[in-house]
């Protein structure tokens, strides 16, 4: 579980170094907010990532395995990319940084691709999902980290030198890499093209309930994703300041936040994966409905507080479950491949429901969009009877449990 934490850390870590601090940079820089905003493409790798990831299973690096040897490979990348980028000028260099950011974003990217097949395969099914809670935490400790300690130090010691700083947390994920084994899979790994890029799709989706398995990542938490995205409208509407939306919502609930993915991850314990899942996805479906009844009765600071707190738990407990579930469906031989197929997919949702929000909020009004969020929650609730059936034990949906599980 300390390594989950560790490698959690080093995943969320720099992330949040091209998507808040560069822009933080940026700004103090005084480039043009259009330009800012173009270097939100940068993140692009992130959605793509599963192109790549047939490398990574089926290329060995020479020190340390097929898992480890690339963990430290993209480390240290990421390590002299994050501190090659702080020594740029804004005014003077800004498509060498744009350059260096996507860079950034394609070694990052590579890292998640690998520490999830590390995660999948160096657990057991029973000690996935408190280790993918943990992860998660570890994930946000990582985004805080990097944003507070570029915040924190900026104006005192400049860029350059906070970027050198920032380099150094990578070392974190090295070292744990270096100490941690390389997973024993008993899989042979993919050996030619066929095997690398064709037999992980072709695989996957030989499955009898392969598209029924695509569906529930779509829709599971399309109703959660719905609601999140007008928060922070529905909020100041109802008359609470930017001020109390931070301290309510970014102080309560984040905390909420981290205890429910680590609640989850101890809960999975005692009820198994399919159990958590319908238990968390009521959780998730009740909470959002909680947003309506904050609308009828008005500003409320109280209300609103528990109303966050309830949601961000449910939320973090749903996650962990969420992404514990997409880890066994993977089979070991790609792992890799079929874990960025999945999180590639599960983000199209997010994007997609969210863009229509606003209108639906403007024809059903706040108390019926909040419905109308939890009410969306169902279909994904409803192919759970097809995928995870209430009492199924963590082997019976596992697709692939591999020698010993």
């Amino acid at each position: 579980m300390l390594a989950m934490f560790a490698l959690g850390f080093s995943s969320g870590f720099p992330f949040y170094v091209i998507r808040e601090v560069l822009k933080a940079w940026l700004t103090d820089a005084n480039i043009d907010l259009g330009t800012i905003g173009l270097f939100s493409a940068v993140a692009l790798p992130y959605t793509w990532k599963f192109l790549w990831a047939p490398a990574l299973d089926g290329v060995t690096p020479p020190l340390l395995g097929r898992r480890r040897g690339w963990m430290l490979a993209t480390q240290v990348g990421l390590l002299v990319l994050i501190a090659a980028m702080g020594q740029f000028d804004p005014t003077e260099s800004l498509k060498l940084m744009g350059v260096v950011a996507f860079c950034i974003a394609i070694f990052s990217a590579s890292q998640d691709i690998v520490l999830d097949a590390f995660r999948r395969e160096y657990l057991t099914d029973e000690e996935l999902g408190l280790g993918t809670g943990i992860w998660m935490n570890a994930w946000r400790f990582g985004m805080f980290a990097s944003t507070g300690t570029a915040f924190f130090l900026a104006d005192r010691i400049g860029y350059p030198a906070v970027h050198l700083v920032l380099c150094l947390m990578m070392a974190i994920g090295i070292i744990t890499t270096l100490l941690v084994s390389e997973p024993d899979t008993g899989v042979t790994p993919p050996q030619n093209f066929q095997e690398t890029v064709v037999e992980p799709f072709r695989e996957f989706f030989s499955r009898g309930g392969a598209l029924w398995v695509l569906a529930f990542i779509l829709l599971y938490k399309v109703g959660d994703n719905m609601a999140g995205a007008m928060n922070i409208p529905f909020i100041l509407k109802m008359g609470f300041s930017k001020q109390e939306y931070f301290v309510i919502v970014k102080g309560i609930g984040m905390a909420a936040l981290f205890g429910g993915a680590f609640l989850g991850g101890v809960v999975m314990i005692r009820l198994g994966i399919a159990n958590s899942l319908w238990f968390f996805g009521i959780l998730q479906a009740v909470s959002t409905a909680g947003f309506a009844l904050l609308a009828i009765v008005g500003k409320n600071h109280l209300l609103l507080s528990g109303i966050v707190a309830f949601e961000f738990m449910a939320t973090g407990m749903g996650q962990a479950a969420y992404a514990t579930y997409m880890a066994v469906q993977t089979n070991k031989k790609f792992t890799a491949t079929q874990y960025a197929m999945m999180t590639s997919l599960m983000a199209i949702p997010g994007t997609a429901a969210a863009a229509v929000t606003g209108y639906m909020a403007e024809f059903f009004g706040w108390p019926g969009f909040y419905v109308a969020c939890a009410l969306a929650a169902l279909p994904g609730m409803l192919l759970l009877l097809r995928v995870a059936p209430w009492g199924s034990s963590n082997e019976e949906i596992d697709a692939n449990p591999g020698p010993g599980a």
